[in-house]
């Protein structure tokens, strides 16, 4: 391993977020992220269902979908980004696909999941630098 790969692990284990919740494909999420307006900051929720996951480290990314007044909306989100301020998960739900993208083709009462009532939901909050 060459020099420039230890000082590229060693910078990308420092950004990792720690207890961070176990985070699965069918989980219905609640993600806060910080959003600049002006000179003011304030966190914005995204809540929806977890359809994709993709597992890179530093680049882990999850794709949550939600439906906003009959249209569907999908948003990417770095988990480890340090705009990622907490992640809530609210309802888990027994899947047996790693994608749902199948979710896309269905309307109203099709989209439910058969939830997953063993588990208790996990919040993660980011501390607030003092």
């Amino acid at each position: 391993m060459t020099k420039l790969q230890q000082v590229v692990e060693t910078m990308q284990a420092s950004q990792l977020k720690s207890q961070l919740p176990s985070i699965q494909v069918g989980d219905l999420v609640r993600v806060g992220v910080a959003i600049q307006e002006g000179n003011k900051q304030r966190t914005q929720l995204f809540e929806g269902v977890v359809i994709a996951q993709h597992k890179a480290g530093i680049n882990t990314t999850i794709t949550l979908r939600k439906t906003l007044q009959g249209v569907g909306v999908e948003r990417v989100f770095p988990v480890h980004a340090p705009c990622i301020t907490s992640l809530q998960v609210l309802r888990r739900a027994h899947v047996a696909r790693a994608k749902l993208y199948y979710l896309r083709d269905r309307v109203g009462k099709a989209t439910r999941l058969k939830e997953k009532f063993a588990t208790l939901p996990e919040t993660w909050t980011q501390e607030k630098p003092a």
